[in-house]
């Protein structure tokens, strides 16, 4: 069953790490630590588990790696997300081995939430940023209008992170709504002539 296992995980972590992550965010960097963090958790706490060593060790191994690895680097959410999804797989894998189905089903579970939760079609519209303005709105209705301005979208949020008036400038973070694209009209039959970006036809 151990094989069964190996075979499992190697299978989850690559479509974890490549198919899932790598496809859609593209750091090679994060890649490698997915597959080595799944590969090392799951050959640990499968030792752990053949030697009847208590399984609290394997779960005090997930939370000092989880500290020690959140705290050495900034990540985003997201990756944190895939971050904790390779720490499971590996421990799931190694736990599980006596309940192929179980094991199954618990892979299944993760890849599948995960590919869904992090799907660029979901909630697409919906932004966040963090912004430095070079002036400092005391009215949260001016600041709220300025934003719209500048990012030529809906406000949601606007919290005010940092405010500096020896420099006059403000640090706010945002979540924004961006508005549907416009399609374009399509063509007056006949026409065959281009536009400039002004509206008037070009040509000679």
């Amino acid at each position: 069953m151990f094989w069964f296992a190996l075979a499992v995980n190697t299978t989850a972590v690559t479509v974890l790490s490549y198919v899932l992550y790598f496809r859609r965010h593209g750091r090679r960097d994060l890649l490698l630590a997915y597959v080595a963090l799944n590969t090392g958790i799951f050959a640990v706490v499968s030792m752990l588990t053949a030697r009847e060593v208590g399984l609290a060790v394997g779960f005090g191994l997930f939370g000092v790696l989880s500290i020690l690895r959140l705290r050495s680097d900034l990540i985003s959410q997201g990756e944190i997300g895939y971050y904790f999804t390779a720490i499971a797989l590996g421990l799931v894998n190694a736990v599980a081995v006596q309940t192929p189905w179980v094991l199954l089903g618990l892979n299944a579970l993760l890849l599948t939430g995960l590919y869904a939760a992090d799907h660029p079609r979901l909630l697409a519209r919906h932004e966040r940023r963090l912004l430095t303005l070079d002036v400092v709105h005391e009215d949260p209705v001016a600041l709220r209008q300025d934003l719209e301005a500048r990012l030529r979208a809906r406000v949601k949020r606007a919290e005010v992170t940092q405010v500096d008036y020896v420099r006059d400038l403000m640090v706010v973070d945002v979540r924004f709504q961006v508005p549907r694209a416009v399609s374009a009209p399509p063509p007056a039959r006949g026409w065959s002539g281009s536009t400039t970006p002004s509206g008037r036809a070009g040509g000679r």
